[in-house]
């Protein structure tokens, strides 16, 4: 890889095109030399079509734990033994409380998270209400991931004022069974299509670190570029005690702005949002993943993970220039 070549593929970029599978591998393989002239690629893209404006988002854990789910990754699930926290469904009350905490750290954006295949037709109900208090008192765009679900259910939601719905593929479809063998990727695939066919932005993307390859790792890039998805959230394995991958040794920091860019070129409209992992295995490289082509940031805590200070992630922002959108008034 070279500049000249960078430089042949950008035009193409800024228009909005992503690169092809072919290109895509050749930034997978790139060396780390390489990867400084790609972040002044990925940057400038950034910078032309989405601007200095950075995406918070915040979340709350509404459910935890007692999963009959095997991802495994996941700390929730109830076939591993982790210090996770198990609870139902919260009070509104105490959803409500979380999206004005998120609001107030300066998130424009909050998502209701619950454990589980599916939610009960109870507890849709109390997400929904939920969702309209928020709307109505806080005005902060909502967001849901209640795991595979129908366009009834989908519906509902958005009639409460649902805007987007988070359901990830994590991985690609090749890795996908030695990742979870208790859906169907399939299963996964159909949940966005129906949230796309409600109306509602989506919010779809994956963890790396898990053992997959490149390879998987572009496969699952195209395929969320085939499913016309709008956001796509970036996590990093933290592995968990407990867990089959609970001893894997994390991406090194390098690795994964390498991800971050090859995102940005496949998808270079689409918003690109960094979430869980991004501590541990970014560390003090943090800084660089607006450079890798990153436009959003999910601020304070994880699902079972805590994450930094959100006045560290504003401080960060400014000192590059960068401005966080305004949470609605």
């Amino acid at each position: 890889m070279n500049r000249d070549w960078l430089r042949k593929i950008e035009e193409r970029l800024l228009e909005g095109e992503g690169v092809t599978r072919d290109e895509a591998l050749s930034v997978a393989h790139s060396d780390n030399t390489s990867l400084f002239d790609i972040l002044a690629l990925t940057n400038r893209i950034r910078e032309r079509l989405k601007g200095n404006r950075i995406r918070l988002c915040g979340i709350v854990n509404a459910k935890s734990g007692k999963c009959s789910e095997d991802c495994a990754f996941c700390a929730q699930s109830a076939r591993y033994k982790t210090a996770a926290q198990t609870y139902p469904l919260l009070p509104t009350e105490r959803i409500f409380e979380a999206a004005r905490s998120a609001k107030e750290m300066g998130a424009r954006e909050f998502s209701i998270v619950t454990s589980g295949v599916s939610p009960s037709r109870e507890e849709l109900e109390r997400v929904a209400q939920a969702v309209a208090l928020i709307r109505s008192e806080l005005q902060l765009e909502c967001c849901a991931s209640l795991g595979i679900i129908d366009r009834v259910s989908l519906s509902i939601l958005k009639s409460a004022g649902l805007t987007k719905y988070h359901h990830n593929l994590e991985t690609s479809r090749s890795y996908f069974p030695k990742v979870c063998t208790t859906h169907s990727y399939e299963e996964s695939v159909e949940t966005v299509r129906a949230a796309k066919e409600t109306g509602l932005s989506v919010c779809c993307g994956g963890i790396f670190g898990m053992g997959e390859t490149h390879a998987d790792r572009f496969e699952l890039a195209f395929t969320l570029k085939e499913l016309g998805v709008d956001s796509v959230p970036l996590n990093f394995l933290n592995p968990i005690e407990g867990t089959p991958l609970g001893r894997r040794e994390p991406l090194k920091p390098l690795d994964a702005l390498r991800i971050i860019a090859l995102f940005r070129l496949v998808l270079p409209g689409r918003d690109i949002i960094i979430c869980g992992g991004r501590d541990m295995t970014l560390r003090q490289l943090q800084v660089l993943v607006f450079a890798a082509g990153a436009n959003g940031l999910m601020i304070g805590d994880y699902l079972t993970t805590k994450g930094r200070a959100p006045a560290q992630d504003i401080q960060m922002l400014g000192d590059l220039g960068l401005n966080a959108y305004e949470p609605y008034l």
